[in-house]
């Protein structure tokens, strides 16, 4: 048995987590150790009692380790365990990280740029259309939007960042053999082809009122930031932003109406420190990966800027570059811009958008666009 069969098999085992497993490495050094360990050895360690290490001891008894190997295989799934080079590094920061990541697709560059968007299933339509804001800025400013593919704001956010050609990553509840809710399978499908979708438990795992809060853990513990855009006082929003701050997360709340119940958690947040954002520039001007961002050490010579500028100008959509050859005249209204580059207002809006979040430039007072200098 190898320490990566180990550790896949340990995490299969029902009532080991992070906690005991350092436990048993504690004394056992590797985890395929644990395994030649006697019934007496892994009783007198702490926090293993009786009936774990009975557990440990027969593990065939309850797992059958081929089976779950095929399940993935079958499945397009790899396992990557705490060994192994792909387990995301910010991951490893918390202070219970998972022992194994089933992911199918392909997992993002998660250790900068990586934003958790969650919030309530019973959203309002001012809800849906904040989570779909931000998503879609998100994803123009190249960064990941993590959320857990439930009813509701997790699922806009999703799909708004799917929409606008971002990257995105779903923490599921349970196994990736058994997607919950199942309605959404066809936009986990979607999700694989662009992203990922994640889970900790293994293939059949059926997921639970337990297992949703470790969940919650992986979504905050996968983002720099994390932003609750509708939440009611007893939401499970409101758990992943307090395992936020455990997790020294910088945390967000989107302000909602007064009057309106979804708006109470995000309102508790913002009383108890949570920044109240209305844009995801808050969010991008709290993080050291703005676009552009460089330190004062690194200024460049007139030369260099003006083949850095070209080459930003060259690598931009051909709508991008229509708006920035407006612009290159001096500030322009939005109508005259959409006079003369002839863009759909959908399509005009959207790539001023882009355009923003990369920094490239800025809204000025009465719609008016301008080149950032």
């Amino acid at each position: 048995m190898t320490d990566r069969d180990a550790l896949i098999i340990l995490n299969m085992i029902s009532g080991i987590g992070s906690a005991r497993l350092e436990a048993l490495l504690a004394r056992f050094n590797s985890p395929a150790s644990v395994f030649q360990a006697s019934l007496r050895e892994l009783e007198s360690i702490h926090r293993i009692g009786p009936s774990v290490a009975e557990k440990i001891l027969n593990w065939k008894e309850d797992v059958d380790f081929e089976k779950e190997m095929t399940l993935a295989e079958r499945g397009g799934v790899k396992i990557i365990t705490r060994l192994d080079p792909e387990f995301p590094e910010i991951l490893k920061e918390i202070y219970d990280p998972p022992i194994c990541l089933y992911v199918r697709g392909e997992l993002p560059d998660l250790n900068q740029r990586s934003v958790a968007i969650v919030g309530s299933r019973r959203m309002s339509n001012y809800g849906r259309r904040m989570a779909r804001h931000f998503a879609e800025s998100a994803a123009y400013a190249d960064w990941t939007v993590i959320s857990g593919l439930a009813y509701g704001i997790d699922a806009v956010a999703h799909q708004a960042c799917l929409d606008a050609g971002g990257k995105t990553v779903a923490v599921l509840g349970g196994g990736l053999a058994r997607i919950h809710p199942q309605e959404h399978i066809p936009l986990a499908r979607d999700i694989i082809n662009s992203g990922a979708v994640i889970s900790e438990f293994p293939m059949e795992f059926p997921p639970s009122r337990q297992s949703f809060p470790r969940r919650n853990r992986i979504v905050s513990g996968l983002s720099q930031a994390v932003l609750v855009v509708e939440a009611g006082v007893s939401s499970g929003a409101l758990i992943t932003a307090n395992i936020a701050l455990e997790q020294n997360r910088n945390l967000y709340a989107v302000p909602g109406q007064a009057d309106q119940p979804q708006a109470k958690g995000c309102h508790l947040l913002i009383k108890d420190g949570a920044k109240l954002t209305e844009t995801f520039e808050d969010i991008m001007e709290d993080s050291e990966f703005l676009p552009g961002f460089c330190f004062p050490s690194s200024r460049k010579s007139r030369t260099e800027a003006s083949q850095e500028t070209e080459a930003e100008y060259e690598a931009c959509s051909e709508e991008e570059q229509k708006i920035l050859k407006v612009l290159a005249d001096g500030d322009c209204p939005i109508d005259s811009i959409a006079i003369q580059t002839n863009l759909p207002a959908g399509a005009l809006l959207s790539t001023l958008m882009k355009l923003e979040m990369k920094k490239r430039i800025k809204q000025l007072p009465g719609r008016h666009y301008t080149i950032r200098g």
